[in-house]
């Protein structure tokens, strides 16, 4: 091979010449030896893997793990790369390396899975974007100009612009506004109505409780809405406390059977207990 030729397979300056030791490295068997040469035939070839990994650098991955990912592809495509076929290694490193990182930034780096037609799109108005800044240095690029210079609709330029903030999310726990009264995410979130649980319990018991007699729905209703202790129930209605004591266990165990009686008799246990709960929990809510 000329000089010149040798030139225009390795088009950089990083690209060592090992076409000698990929040859030798094809006809070893595994042991020592092969192993050791194609340590060193990796180790000449790092220098283009981290440039490569380089043009990655500002992406939310840290150069450090890049080189990582682009040394896992360096060392996929030495063991691959057949010399017989008389193609350059360089010519096919850079693919295999360059696919590797672009792997890893779409398995690993989303915070939430994202279609790969929408992480394409965002990776070309993402280009568009920053390739146009310098002529609209007053404003941001509109939605028309990215979709003619990225060759893309304008509704996949708006997908692509959503998902540029999607590749990363922020910690529940993070701040909304500055200084000591700002609010987190966690702030804004809704909780649990247990009103809606109520509403469940009275109209469960609400048919049973119409069919008690007037003084028992008194009883529930001094009991548990008034908030009346037993003698007090009592005196108001002249009779003694264990009466009324008698009164209120026999009311809530009417109602109790009622509201089981409802349910389907092949009901497990669970869930007959949570029936019991709502018919108790619904006679005091409900008198």
């Amino acid at each position: 091979m000329t000089c010149t030729a040798a030139t225009q397979r390795r088009r950089h300056d990083d690209a060592p010449e090992t076409d000698a030791a990929f040859s030798h490295l094809a006809g070893l068997p595994d042991g020592p030896e092969r192993r050791a040469l194609r340590e060193e035939v990796v180790g000449a070839w790092m220098p283009m893997a981290e440039r490569i990994a380089g043009k990655y650098r500002g992406r939310g991955e840290s150069i450090e793990d890049l080189v990582q990912v682009a040394a896992l592809g360096l060392v996929k495509a030495v063991d691959r790369y057949d010399p017989t076929r008389g193609n350059a290694f360089e010519s096919y490193a850079v693919p295999t390396i360059v696919g590797e990182i672009k792997r890893h930034f779409r398995d690993h780096m989303w915070a939430v899975h994202v279609p790969r037609r929408v992480q394409e799109a965002r990776n070309r108005v993402r280009g568009a974007v920053k390739d146009l800044a310098p002529a609209h240095s007053d404003r941001q690029p509109r939605v028309a100009e990215i979709a003619e210079y990225a060759q893309l609709s304008e509704d996949d330029v708006r997908v692509g612009l959503e998902a540029l903030d999607s590749f990363v999310t922020l910690s529940l726990d993070a701040r909304l506004a500055d200084g000591d009264d700002g609010y987190s995410l966690s702030d804004g979130l809704g909780e649990a109505d247990t009103g809606f649980d109520l509403v469940v319990d009275r109209e469960a018991v609400k048919p049973a409780l119409a069919r008690l007699p007037e003084r028992e729905r008194t009883i529930l209703y001094l009991r548990f809405f008034r908030d009346m202790t037993q003698s007090c129930i009592a005196a108001e209605l002249g009779v003694s406390q264990m009466h009324v004591s008698r009164l209120l266990s026999g009311c809530c165990a009417a109602l109790r059977e009622e509201v089981l009686a409802d349910t389907d008799p092949g009901a497990d246990p669970a869930a007959e207990s949570a029936d019991r709960n709502t018919a108790d929990s619904g006679a005091a809510r409900s008198a």
